[in-house]
């Protein structure tokens, strides 16, 4: 008599549970736009959330802390003539966040600390370079200020936001619309799924297609495609009958999967969401009420079902917190914020665990927000692993810094003259100008409120002499 073998995984009782309801962000118009894209980013300062805007595209940013009703005249940031398809945090600076449109452009915010008065309409810079709505957008991971966005037109373009410059534009490679890009963990390569069933491995710098797969997934409706931490790409897609599926293909070997499963028969296309700290990936189904949870590993048959949470509400988008956004202390080992039609739930994943010490198991070193490499070494061709941080004694973010962009001059080649001592001259004017803008901004928010202050007093005023005067009349 042959007795079953129970698979030994720290993760086998990881299990789901929602927010409580003073967690969760209520009234929020989130956008009905018909597109695949996840509608909410997150990071250990900020949630933002794309929504509903009357004559152009928006989305809310709201600080973590800042739960319950949102008030229906809080600030948006609304720069875009046409609706926000993507936004995306940048990994190396939690105030910075680029967002992507149908109108073709992709802008550049700096997000203050403090909550804005008003509307935040002015981006730090705009890029121009697609011809057709930009619906993807992925921050490098390990190099500063690199962006890539992939568009309509069918071409990826990878940018330096520092300057404002396109680096790269990949434009033969794609005959049809994008569908997801990825890149690996130290960002040398892309992995890109498409509408001709294609699943690619891509070299941005070489321009070139290192590995591709036909019919990763035979189905006609949208693939998506991640790295995994062992270089592997994990997969999810439709089969020929309109089955969900997942697979994991090795892309120096894309003849056989490594796995192929299939799921359930549903239209929503799966968001794969990884964590190369634990090798769990999270499937969240457009439209579906469950997030199903994976383990990946060495061993066949590589990928494991662990759970599903489940809930009685759809979700029109799915945000993902980074590692050091984790509340080590409660073993939490990932946080989605669940998008509803009109509000924003946190999921907290959980390890059970009775002690309450560090779990070092659970946490190992993770992608802090320093940069391993400046975007111009990138491009020359090095690559670096991200620099890795300690969550021991919880994450604690450094002072935001403000992104500065440098136009460059491509008419003038020359090198600079003068001494030195004259550039830090420049420099110094520069910050000055600077602090000088940071002030007058400063200045204006203030008045602002004197004036709104002052406002509310004659009311007040208003109301009492009102008052008096029908105590007067009743006497």
């Amino acid at each position: 008599m042959s007795r079953r073998v129970v698979r030994q995984s720290k993760f086998r009782h990881v299990f789901g549970q929602a927010g409580k309801a003073e967690q969760t962000y209520e009234d929020i118009r989130v956008s009905k736009v018909t597109w695949d894209s996840s509608f909410c980013a997150v990071n250990p300062k900020f949630v933002a959330i794309i929504v509903e805007a009357g004559g152009g595209g928006a989305f809310i940013v709201l600080p973590l802390a800042k739960t319950g009703r949102v008030d229906k005249n809080h600030p948006t940031v609304n720069g875009h003539t046409a609706p926000v398809l993507d936004i995306d945090w940048c990994p190396h600076n939690d105030s910075v966040i680029a967002s992507a449109s149908e109108d073709t452009t992709i802008m550049v915010w700096q997000i203050p600390d403090y909550t804005p008065v008003r509307n935040i309409t002015e981006p730090i810079v705009t890029l121009e370079g697609h011809s057709k709505r930009v619906g993807i957008l992925s921050w490098h991971p390990t190099a500063r200020n690199v962006l890539l966005s992939a568009g309509g037109d069918n071409v990826i373009i990878i940018w330096n936001v520092g300057t404002g410059e396109m680096l790269l534009s990949l434009d033969d490679m794609h005959p049809d619309v994008i569908y997801s890009v990825c890149w690996n963990t130290n960002g040398s390569l892309l992995s890109t799924t498409c509408k001709d069933k294609t699943l690619r491995v891509i070299d941005p710098r070489k321009g070139q297609v290192v590995a591709e797969r036909f019919a990763a997934h035979e189905g006609m409706r949208p693939m998506r495609a991640v790295f995994t931490r062992q270089g592997h790409i994990f997969t999810t897609g439709f089969t020929r009958m309109s089955q969900r599926e997942l697979g994991l293909w090795d892309p120096n070997n894309f003849e056989e999967p490594m796995a192929l499963q299939e799921m359930d028969t549903s239209n929503g296309v799966l968001l794969p969401f990884y964590d190369p700290d634990s090798s769990i990936v999270y499937l969240c189904g457009k439209g579906d009420s469950s997030i199903r949870y994976f383990e990946i590993t060495d061993e066949p048959p590589f990928v494991h079902y662990l759970n599903t949470f489940s809930s009685k509400e759809p979700q029109r988008g799915m945000g993902f917190m980074p590692k050091r956004g984790l509340d080590v202390s409660k073993c939490e080992i990932a946080r989605f914020y669940k998008l509803h039609e009109r509000k924003c739930e946190p999921i907290i994943m959980t390890v059970p665990r009775k002690s309450d010490l560090f779990q070092d198991d659970l946490y190992p070193d993770t992608p802090g927000p320093e940069p391993a490499l400046e975007a111009d070494e990138w491009l020359a061709g090095q690559d670096a692993d991200p620099v890795l941080i300690s969550l021991r004694d919880g994450y604690v973010p450094p002072k935001s810094r403000e992104l500065r962009v440098t136009k460059r001059n491509i008419l003038d080649v020359r090198p600079p003259a003068g001494p030195k001592r004259s550039q830090s001259a420049s420099d110094a004017s520069f910050s000055q100008q600077q602090q000088q803008q940071t002030l007058e901004t400063l200045l204006e928010e203030i008045k602002s409120l004197r004036e709104r202050v002052q406002a509310q007093e004659e009311r007040i005023t208003a109301l009492e002499n009102m008052l008096c005067e029908f105590v007067e009349d009743t006497d």
